[in-house]
């Protein structure tokens, strides 16, 4: 009996037709990602498009589904460091941790809604290895007035 082949993340990547943007370089005294081990621990980008910045409270000037695209803007850039890091994102066994946090309003009660922009569209990317444990939280404000940031942690193959 044959096995199915299962895409790669690669794989999945050119299917969906997404193209990656280039990673940002740090905005201060810290590094983009770091290696313990297996681990691969990647600090906080903020939502950004070809236009720069995606600035915007959720629930005042902007809503959900912005917020949703503004987290799957993270997810991507969070992708373009995983690939500048490892060479590829076939190295990525398993995304372990996401924390998103969402500048909204006070009160705003769907931070988890917006930052599922994020999760699905790793989980397209990577399948079942990009479901991962997840924090939601809504703040007062994000650096550069930015509607979303997104920090991950991704367990590598050996």
């Amino acid at each position: 009996m044959q096995m199915a082949h299962l895409p790669s993340a690669e794989e999945n990547l050119a299917t969906l037709g997404i193209v990656l943007p280039q990673p940002p370089a740090p905005g201060g005294n810290y590094v983009s990602a770091k290696r313990a081990g297996q681990v691969l621990y990647l600090s906080g980008v903020v939502s950004s498009g070809p236009d720069g910045v995606i600035k915007g409270t959720v629930g005042a000037d902007s809503t959900v589904e912005e917020g949703y695209l503004a987290a799957q803007a993270c997810a991507l850039t969070q992708l373009a460091v995983l690939r500048r890091e490892l060479g590829s994102l076939d190295q990525v066994a398993e995304v372990l941790t996401v924390n998103g946090y969402v500048n909204a309003t006070a009160g705003f009660p769907d931070s988890p809604e917006v930052i599922n922009g994020a999760s699905d569209l790793l989980v397209r990317v990577f399948g079942e290895a990009g479901r991962h444990v997840r924090a939601a939280v809504g703040l007062s404000a994000l650096p550069r007035n930015a509607m979303v940031e997104v920090q991950m942690t991704v367990r590598v193959r050996d």
